[in-house]
């Protein structure tokens, strides 16, 4: 009989790269052997495959088989290699045509029952694939959304090993439930995301709308009952006012809405609903009262792409601004959703039925982390992406920052620099992509009392000082803003909320500052003014002596080394995108430098 061949997909990290699945059914003692570098889930295929096809009424050959996955010197993992190992022996066998299987790919694991299971990591399968060439892949139904999201490619989803072999037979794709090529399918994808999310603002609409006008019905009753009594009720009259307009600054659903329809500000979704049966409003920066310097740094952070520290004590506001800053970020473009989407599809955390991540991941990993979890590993030659692999092209937040392991936290520094993990193992090293914004939290000391009036702090200054000593200074030299977050009097948070604005109001400005820095950095790598290269810096964007002037009196009395220097003048340039300036000027470089060092 002769040799068949078809192909599958080989995952290296994110990286995928095509392997030729050949078999060979010849004479000698019965027996199957596999070749080819492969692990022990592979090696366990000849079990899962062989009654797959005796569970799906067909025969397995009474002779020598023989399976070999090339390039031998590949690493090979998974079970992603199941489907092909049984098309190749079927068709060695002669059971279905060698010539129909040669040029699809097959992706998927085998039940034994001959179901088609889903897999991980099948976007980036079909990713490598479609960059080899192939026009085809076979991948098991409950994936043929994330496949479809490839461009160029014909998606065939099956259900069971028998009506895959059907369809091989026969050559006839309507004997399948769905046959679709990439276009359709991801449309179909697409619009189901948009109406799930229209779906559930309009509900938070309608929800928020009820709520707002049982607030001003009673905020106008006890107006009427107990004017002038107490500043408070004033306050949720106004609220009332607020309410009747539309206008409410707590209302993220009247802040504005992005072009497709999908408000800007519900970037945090995946927060879910409250109880009771009603959507709970996404996170919105109008929430966060009394801290302007907090929000101003949000903005910057989110228009250049900066790292940021926030040092307060507890219950001033410091996660509340972390979590909002997602709600800040532009949607991913169509190459970084498919980038973060190949992440999480390898780490199995896409979400059910979003096969696309359009929006900015934000993760928050607990301090007990350990390094594996957070920078990426595994055991068994099985490597996985870490937390900072996942916030690719979103936020990463560390609350209690001093409370993560010292090994941990400088290992965010190379991160940080070249915005890609190496994970080293004696099999091999894999990459992954990891550019995040990284967000620090910390209180000012072990207890988080210190400098808080009325409760003293009862830690020694040597306590202090080593639980501040965990963040390194090389890791916080890599930090482009540092605020510092107090707790706002009542005052303070009163005569604060006509000044708060909604995440729309500010994301807006946001992706105008962006807009600004995409012209100025056309044809060049980088993207944000976080990512330019100190020597472009200096050389084509440099700024005359007069900006530099606060930057050169920092450097000469020492509280600006070059790293720092190079981080001012980012930051610099953003807040000029920001006011919409064609460079900065020296108020923006004495504005930059003051949010680097951390003062007011």
């Amino acid at each position: 009989m002769p040799v068949a061949r078809t192909h599958c997909v080989g995952l290296v990290g994110v990286t995928g790269r095509l392997v030729e699945v050949e078999a060979d059914v010849g004479p000698g003692i019965a027996g199957t052997h596999f070749i080819g570098l492969l692990d022990t889930a592979i090696s366990e295929a000849r079990g899962r495959v062989r009654s797959a096809l005796i569970n799906s009424r067909f025969a397995w050959p009474d002779a020598r088989v023989t399976v070999s996955l090339f390039p031998a010197t590949l690493p090979k993992r998974g079970s992603i290699f199941d489907l092909a190992i049984a098309i190749a022996v079927l068709g060695a066998a002669g059971a279905v045509p060698a010539q129909r299987i040669a040029a699809p790919t097959f992706l998927g694991e085998l039940g034994l029952d001959g179901r088609v299971r889903p897999i991980r990591g099948v976007l980036p399968a079909a990713l490598a694939a479609a960059e080899a060439g192939v026009r085809t892949v076979v991948v098991p139904a409950l994936n043929a959304a994330e496949a479809a999201l490839v461009p160029d490619l014909t998606v065939v989803p099956v259900a069971t090993l028998a009506e895959l072999v059907g369809w091989l037979r026969s050559g006839d794709l309507h004997r399948l439930p769905v046959v679709a090529d990439a276009a359709s399918l991801s449309q179909d994808a697409a619009h189901a995301e948009h109406t799930e999310h229209a779906e559930h603002d309009d509900h938070t609409e309608r929800a928020e709308h009820d709520d707002h006008t049982e607030r001003a019905e009673h905020d106008d009753h006890t107006e009427r009952a107990e004017h002038g009594e107490h500043a408070e009720h004033g306050e949720h009259a106004e609220r009332g006012e607020h309410a009747e307009h539309g206008e409410h600054p707590g209302h993220p659903g009247h802040a504005g809405h992005s072009r497709n329809g999908r408000r800007i500000g519900d970037a945090s979704r995946p927060f879910g609903p409250y109880g009771g049966g009603r959507a709970a409003p996404g996170p919105d920066l109008c929430d966060v009262a009394g801290q302007p310097m907090g929000r101003k740094a949000l903005e910057v952070c989110a228009a250049g792409g900066h790292n940021l520290w926030m040092l307060g004590p507890p219950g001033s506001g410091k996660t509340m601004l972390a979590e909002r800053l997602p709600t800040l970020l532009p949607p991913l473009d169509q190459k970084s959703a498919l980038e973060v989407s190949a992440i999480h599809s390898v780490a199995g955390t896409l979400p059910p039925g979003r096969p696309l991540l359009t929006r900015p991941p934000f993760m928050a990993p607990h301090h007990s982390a350990t390094m594996a979890a957070v920078v990426g590993g595994g055991s068994g030659g099985v490597v996985r992406p870490g937390t900072v692999s996942l916030a690719h092209r979103g936020v990463l937040f560390l609350d209690e920052a001093p409370e993560f392991a010292t090994t941990v936290l400088d290992s965010l520094r190379q991160p940080l620099e070249s915005g890609t993990v190496t994970i080293a193992r004696a099999v091999g090293a894999v990459t992954f992509p990891a550019r995040f914004m990284l967000v620090l939290a910390a209180n000012p000391c072990p207890c988080g009392l210190q400098g808080t009036v009325g409760h003293p702090c009862k830690c020694t200054p040597a306590g202090r000082r080593r639980y501040l000593d965990r963040l390194s200074g090389p890791l916080l030299d890599r930090v482009d803003v540092k605020v510092k977050i107090g707790r706002a009097t009542r005052a303070e948070l009163l005569a604060d909320r006509h000044f708060v604005e909604t995440s729309a109001t500010v994301a807006e400005r946001v992706r105008l500052a962006r807009e600004r820095a995409a012209r100025r950095l056309a044809g060049t790598p980088w993207r944000t003014n976080a990512e330019v290269s100190s020597s472009a810096l200096h050389r084509d964007f440099r700024l005359p002596d007069a900006a530099m002037a606060p930057l050169h009196r920092g450097l000469d009395v020492g509280t600006l080394s070059a790293r720092g220097l190079d981080r001012v003048l980012r930051i610099s340039w953003t807040i000029a995108d920001l006011t919409c300036k064609d460079r900065p000027g020296q108020a923006e470089t004495s504005a930059a430098l003051a949010l680097w060092l951390g003062v007011d």
